[in-house]
């Protein structure tokens, strides 16, 4: 998630844990153990595909934290022991201020290294989009009404009970969702296909779901209020005959840990040589995916690996259209939000008669 709501989120935590001992302290410490892990932003691995891959690496992991806040729960007792605080309560403040700003990054579609230093691809099982203001808010007027007032307990407890709710809610609509979707799958024979169902920007009612299938992957847009109006399919080329060249390079196969099947190549010109590009399919849309990165040149009939893989600027053609038809396609299945008038030609294979 964002920042600001990770900040927000261990505010509330913090408030809700020490606010009555701590007052505002706890809410501001809070927001500052909530943040901590994304300082890893600062790092710079060396190109393009590190730096994304890295992220929400270490400083996510819960060994890392789980052992970060056991220090802090150990110095919090020994040099503020007036205060009366437990171990036990100084324990439950930093685990659950530190540890639920990765559980929450788990919950969106990047996932989290929460097992760092494993070498497992990162945790996600997206629920919420990385930025949502209807989780946000209830945390962002709680944190306000502790501030304000000077009861550290009270406004974090019911923000962090309303935005909890929130992700309740979005994990039903997100088993609506599939629920809906299986039978479309299974009459495409795609039941098994690799699938990642994820919720559009800001908001859990609309939910797009994208299907690996070959050298094929498909795009589904499935509404909460779409009642019995089934899911409109469109197909899209992946490029899959540039997967092997692509995984034979070190960045290439990291980023299909990183992405898994959701990746789409393509050979493009680029300052005079051609180069081969991997897109990752899940952050976006077709024709607005903001993860290119360049992985090799070509040399003969093969390809050399890039000395230093470089990320290519997001497309931003249409973007304002876009987000207004989708904003539209949240409250009813018609009409239609069409993603194939956003791709570049050629990479639509089959669109419903009715975009």
């Amino acid at each position: 998630m964002d920042s600001i709501t990770q900040a927000a989120l261990g505010a509330a935590v913090g408030g809700a844990v020490l606010g009555r001992r701590l007052g505002r302290k706890a809410v501001l410490i809070g927001a500052v153990l909530g943040t901590l892990p994304d300082l890893d932003v600062v790092i710079d691995y060396g190109d393009a595909v590190a730096n994304v891959t890295e992220h929400r690496g270490f400083s996510h992991s819960l060994f890392v934290l789980a052992g970060l806040a056991t220090a802090l729960t150990l110095l919090s007792a020994r040099f503020a022991p007036a205060r009366d605080i437990s171990l036990a309560r100084w324990g439950a403040f930093f685990g659950l201020c530190l540890l639920t700003h990765p559980l929450l990054d788990a919950l969106t579609t990047y996932g989290t290294q929460l097992l760092w230093p494993l070498d497992t691809p990162p945790a996600a099982y997206p629920i919420v989009f990385i930025i949502d203001p209807l989780y946000t808010l209830p945390l962002l007027v709680g944190i306000g009404m502790a501030l304000a007032t000077g009861n550290g307990r009270r406004g974090p407890a019911w923000g962090l009970a309303l935005s909890s709710a929130y992700l309740v809610f979005a994990f039903g609509a997100k088993q609506l969702v599939e629920h809906r979707l299986e039978p479309v799958l299974a009459e495409r024979g795609l039941a098994e296909a690799p699938r990642l169902v994820q919720p559009t920007p800001f908001n859990t009612l609309l939910w797009r779901v994208t299907v690996v299938d070959g050298d094929e992957h498909h795009e589904l847009l499935v509404g909460v209020l779409d009642g019995e109006t089934p899911p409109l399919v469109e197909s899209y080329r992946r490029g899959a005959e540039l997967e092997e060249a692509a995984l034979a390079s070190e960045r290439g196969a990291r980023l299909a840990w990183f992405a898994g099947p959701f990746l789409r190549y393509e050979s493009l010109e680029l300052d005079g040589r051609e180069t081969l590009v991997a897109t990752d399919l899940r952050l976006g849309f077709p024709g607005f995916h903001p993860f290119a990165f360049t992985l090799a040149t070509r040399d003969g009939d093969g390809w050399t690996p890039v000395a230093t893989s470089e990320q290519l600027e997001a497309p931003s053609r249409g973007n304002r259209e876009a987000l207004s038809r989708l904003a539209g396609r949240i409250l009813a299945p018609e009409p239609a939000l069409c993603t194939s008038d956003f791709v570049a030609a050629g990479w639509a294979l089959e669109t419903p008669e009715t975009c």
